[in-house]
């Protein structure tokens, strides 16, 4: 469980230190949008009350609060599966990736209500007008990683 606990901590820390780098020391929070690569990477600042997008972005408490609650247990019930089922190291990473990212999003939910969503990729004349964070790209890879190689031959993983 070492991979899970190693991966949790960087992904958590990676997120939270890159909100506070860039929404709060960049002044993304004020300024709301600053280029980096024109037309491919810019820092657009979005506050997510909702799911994936903002879907389900009512803006009521209660949904702020089941979203966090649903986090939690996903997060729990991951790290109880990984654990109990003896996954090798990359399920952990994976685990380890998800449970992060989660746990990042819950963060912004308790301290700001919303999650920040800063990172914004274009390509091609295409304007992407989502942004996203590291947490994010935590739980994406994280449940990827973990329903392409936590089947049942999970546990005998490790590389």
């Amino acid at each position: 469980m070492r991979a899970l606990r190693i991966t949790f901590l960087a992904t958590l820390a990676a997120d939270q230190i890159s909100k506070a780098v860039v929404v709060h020391g960049l002044g993304l929070k004020t300024l709301g949008q600053i280029e980096i690569l024109p037309r491919l990477v810019e820092f657009r600042m979005a506050w997510n009350r909702g799911v994936n997008f903002g879907l389900g972005a009512s803006g009521s408490e209660l949904v702020r609060w089941g979203l966090v609650g649903l986090a939690l247990v996903i997060s729990l019930w991951v790290y109880w599966w990984v654990r109990r089922e003896k996954m090798g190291r990359w399920s952990q990473v994976f685990a380890g990736l998800l449970i992060g990212g989660a746990l990042g999003n819950v963060i912004d939910r308790l301290v700001y209500g919303a999650v920040a969503d800063f990172l914004n990729l274009s390509c091609c004349g295409i304007d992407n007008p989502w942004s996203f964070n590291i947490a994010d790209v935590g739980v994406f890879a994280g449940a990827i990683g973990l329903a392409l190689f936590a089947g049942p031959g999970g546990r005998h993983n490790t590389p």
